[in-house]
């Protein structure tokens, strides 16, 4: 059938695409139904009946098998979609093919060179998934907390793919992402990078590609409530300001000096194919660029730059034209032709030879003429420009047809052209490589007659640090090195790693895409061959296909089972159903297409999976309810609790429901739920240890849930943690992030003092400000002594502001020592009762003393007296931990003195009892 050419015609709302090569044709419906025809419309075979307008593509020669191959995004009957390939005749229900195994969301499919990229709902958040050279979809990875609201596919024909997103903290502006080669770990190249409306409504990304120089960029970046150009001559890698023009056209110095002032251009380009847009170049004359922009911008002045040397782009700019010109390329790019704004009625055109530095005049037209557009090279080998306008706004339109053949004298000879060695400015090594262009001398009026802007020779250079960028998962630092993000792990190795297989171990850095440079410090920037390792399972992670918790009695149920870390080619699975029957694999690959499942009744199944080496094993559990469709809810619980005391457990559901909610609440290793109408409920824990706790709640058709863990102990001691403000700028208020930013927090700590690890916990409060609270679990058979030694360091170095983090580069947060509170020892004796009352009673009269000593001797300067101050995140988090008739809550309060008095009474403290140093104790203390 040969390669499929394709044209698009748009006619009364309706699209049609024809091939012109074939004869295969398709026609539109109102019903968004597909047809194709071979004989040129006389018979027409209906390929979908419900298909997504403008989403549908034909097969890509080299990649596809079948050259009559549709890719399109189809609709099932109730109303989900999904990804379709079949051939345009033969597209039966039976003959057709689903890539993706899943639904997806509605116009987000795009085919376009080597990529095919795919979004997908899951858990109220955009997932996007891309196959790279037709093979299995895999998830794309942006870095972990980007939470993009939106994204964009900006080119991908660089074996590349740069996407525009739009995170959760923007409106209108993008952040632009390089991708690798396969399009799946993506690397952030530019924050906030500025949009534009276009005249359909539709946002452009200010962002221009430069023709003719491979990895040349140029992007206009909101900082600072302004915005400034910024230009890239290795693909994103690193990015600096524009240099406004030395002089005016009238020779006047410009007094423009980087940082302060720059170059501004606007880089949006046109939506008439027939004017030249605020920016162009052209690839047969590489180093040219025609833009329209700002000197400065603050002053606001419309003119028209281009950027250009003889023998280099150093981006050398100067003043073509006060007024705004649309400017085009004549005889391959030899020579410039510039016409002023439809706006304005000419008779005249201009042409440059020499790049633009001298213009002479021309005559068109008899009368003036509003110019509308032009078609500039119609034919490959004549020299014809076409305009067209009207004489005024009520006139017809004109057409006028130029022969610009005569303005040249003769034919370019060998004599006529130059040598033209580009680099950065001096640096001749560009993306990896010295490139040397030929093409003809400034000033010389002959003809090309055919393209002769060539590379005359390309030779590869040396590799160095500029020529890689930071691996995914790695952010660059201050003094440029690139280090692994905060929520990054870079231990983690492939699943698909077997025993006795290699991997790729990064070091931090991957070369810049299309990078051509060789040897050097490229070994050392590289990523490492090393040996697989034998691992055990870990990360192991259960779904149904559709991404619900429920489904239709007597329906084929698939699950999907993913594994982040383990050999997946040595690691046996088990999947239990829940309804007495299971299944079983000898490894994971046997399990992509999914585990089918039917159940035969109603219910509610706990479906359990099990991956197991002989390293170890990871176990995951999902509860399916086989009859209502899925919600969301927030479950609030304490972090830490006292062992065989009542805690208050409870769920939200947002948005609130008026109707009637159930309840299923999973405690512990428990079998069955506990089902309640109530959206809370109280358990006791006997026994110490990490429990987990599953809500699930039931609304009408739909379910959803959440899962905390709770820690059980004997006794604890906590800290009120806050934070110094640049945190809350950070905080997407998501379960992810409060886990792993208390994580960092814990290893600040760490850093500060010798308490152990495993007895020192971090739970980071939802909400904005950020707080937290840190658990202190002291070992039983520790001394008094010790324990309080432990805790004043901690206390010590909360209090001198020594605790801090680098969130990101240049982001340091300080943590700060709210208050401190102390859960008692608990006892279920009744011996204990008389104790705990003299305790309170001790703490009544200690209050009325420093009350009376702060009423009748305020002399005293050291004395100031801070009272327990209950917080509603500190209730939201502790529950009811610690209080009761029986066992008191306590707070301690602190006598502090001046920053000098107290840090000298904090020193000689610590120093009593643990001698010299201020981060460690001794073993008898």
């Amino acid at each position: 059938m040969g390669n499929l050419t394709c044209f698009q015609l748009h006619t009364a709302g309706h699209t049609f695409v024809l091939d012109l090569t074939s004869g295969v044709k398709m026609r539109p419906s109102k019903q968004l139904a597909l047809y194709s025809s071979v004989d040129f419309g006389r018979k027409w075979q209906l390929i979908h009946e419900h298909v997504t307008p403008n989403r549908f593509y034909w097969s890509v020669a080299g990649l596809d098998k079948e050259p009559d191959l549709i890719h399109m995004e189809a609709h099932t009957p109730d109303g989900n979609v999904q990804y379709v390939t079949c051939r345009a005749q033969t597209c039966t229900e039976a003959n057709r093919n689903y890539p993706f195994p899943g639904y997806i969301d509605i116009s987000s499919l795009v085919v376009q060179d080597d990529y095919i990229f795919i979004q997908v709902p899951t858990s109220g958040r955009a997932t996007y998934y891309v196959s790279y050279k037709r093979d299995s979809f895999i998830q794309i990875k942006l870095p972990k907390y980007s939470l993009p609201k939106d994204l964009h596919i900006v080119s991908s024909d660089e074996k590349q793919v740069f996407a525009a997103v739009q995170e959760w903290n923007q409106n209108d502006t993008y952040n632009l992402y390089l991708s690798d080669t396969r399009g799946i770990f993506f690397t952030l190249a530019m924050e906030n990078v500025k949009t534009t409306r276009g005249i359909g409504g539709n946002q452009m990304l200010d962002l221009y590609e430069v023709a003719g120089i491979k990895g040349m960029l140029i992007a206009n970046k909101r900082q600072d409530n302004q915005v400034k150009t910024y230009i890239t001559y290795n693909k994103g890698r690193d990015w600096r300001l524009l240099q406004a023009p030395a002089t005016d056209l009238d020779g006047n110095d410009i007094h423009c000096i980087l940082p302060f002032c720059s170059l501004h251009l606007q880089l949006h380009g046109s939506e008439n194919p027939y004017v030249s847009g605020a920016i162009s170049s052209k690839s047969s004359v590489p180093g040219i660029i025609v833009a329209t922009g700002e000197q400065n911008l603050q002053t606001h002045t419309d003119c028209t730059h281009r950027s250009s040397s003889k023998r280099s782009f150093t981006e050398k700019t100067f003043f073509i034209f006060e007024e705004e010109h649309n400017i085009w390329f004549l005889d391959k790019g030899g020579a410039l032709v510039a016409v002023k704004q439809p706006s304005v009625s000419t008779r005249h055109l201009w042409v440059s030879f020499d790049e633009g530095r001298q213009w002479t005049q021309h005559s068109f037209s008899s009368v003036p003429l509003f110019v509308d557009g032009v078609l500039v090279e119609a034919g490959a080998q004549n020299q014809i420009m076409t305009f067209f306008g009207h004489f005024s706004h009520r006139s017809e339109w004109q057409l006028i047809k130029i022969d610009y053949k005569s303005i040249f004298s003769r034919k370019c000879t060998e004599e006529d052209y130059q040598t033209w060695h580009l680099h950065n400015q001096g640096e001749p090594c560009v993306m990896g490589q010295k490139q040397i262009f030929m093409k003809r001398r400034p000033g010389n009026y002959c003809m090309l007659g055919k393209d002769y802007s060539r590379i005359l020779s390309a030779e590869s250079c040396i590799c160095r640090a500029h020529d890689f960028e930071c691996d995914y998962g790695y952010e660059r630092r201050s003094d440029g090195n690139c280090r692994a993000s905060f929520w990054f792990n870079p231990s983690t190795v492939s699943r698909s790693c077997s025993q006795g297989q290699n991997y790729f171990n990064s070091t931090g850095y991957r070369k810049v895409v299309l990078n051509n440079c060789t040897k050097g410090v490229k070994d050392m920037y590289s990523a490492r061959k090393q040996q697989c390792p034998n691992r055990p399972p870990k990360g192991l992670v259960l779904t149904s296909k559709d991404g619900k918790l429920t489904a239709s009695m007597g329906s084929n149920v698939t699950f999907l089972v993913r594994l982040d870390e383990g050999d997946s080619m040595r690691t046996n699975i088990q999947l239990e159903f829940g309804d007495g029957t299971a299944v079983s694999y000898s490894n994971l690959s046997w399990t992509e297409e999914g585990i089918k499942h039917i159940y035969k009744s109603a219910g509610l199944f706990r479906v359990t999976a099990l991956a197991e080496n002989t390293l170890g094993y990871d176990t995951t559990t999902l509860f399916l309810h086989v009859t209502c469709p899925v919600e969301h809810v927030q479950l609030l619980a304490p972090f830490v609790i006292i062992r065989n005391k009542e805690v208050n457990i409870s769920a939200v559901v947002l948005p609130s429901q008026s109707r009637t909610v159930t309840y299923f609440w999973w405690l512990g290793n428990n079998t069955e739920p506990v089902i309640t109408l109530d959206g809370s409920i109280s358990h006791t824990f006997t026994s110490e240890g990490v429990h987990t706790i599953t809500v699930q709640v039931s609304a009408g058709s739909s379910i959803l849930q959440d899962t905390r863990s709770l820690v059980v102990k004997e006794f604890f001691k906590s800290l009120l943690l806050s934070f110094s403000p640049n945190l809350d700028e950070f905080n997407p208020d998501i379960p992810e992030w409060r886990q792993d930013v208390g994580r960092v927090i814990k290893k600040a700590l760490l850093r500060v003092s010798d308490f152990p690890e495993e007895h020192l916990l971090v739970a980071v409060f939802p909400g904005v400000p950020t707080a937290a609270e840190l658990f202190l679990v002291p070992n039983k058979n520790q001394s008094d002594d010790r324990k309080k030694c432990e805790e004043d360091v901690i206390v010590t170095a909360l209090n001198q502001n020594l605790v801090e983090f680098e969130l990101k580069p240049g982001v340091r947060v300080i943590v700060y020592n709210t208050q401190l509170t102390l859960a008692p020892l608990v006892d279920s004796s009744p011996r204990h009762s008389s104790s705990a009352m003299l305790m309170l009673l001790s703490v009544v009269f200690l209050g009325l003393a420093v009350f009376l000593i702060y009423k009748f001797k305020r002399k005293i300067p050291w004395i100031n007296i801070y009272a327990e101050v209950n917080q509603e995140k500190e209730q939201e988090m502790i529950g009811s931990v610690g209080q009761s008739d029986s066992t008191p809550k306590i707070t301690l309060s602190e006598f502090t003195t001046s920053k000098e008095l107290m840090e000298k009474e904090l020193d000689a403290r610590v120093k009593s009892k643990c001698g010299d140093g201020r981060r460690w104790c001794s073993p008898s203390c």
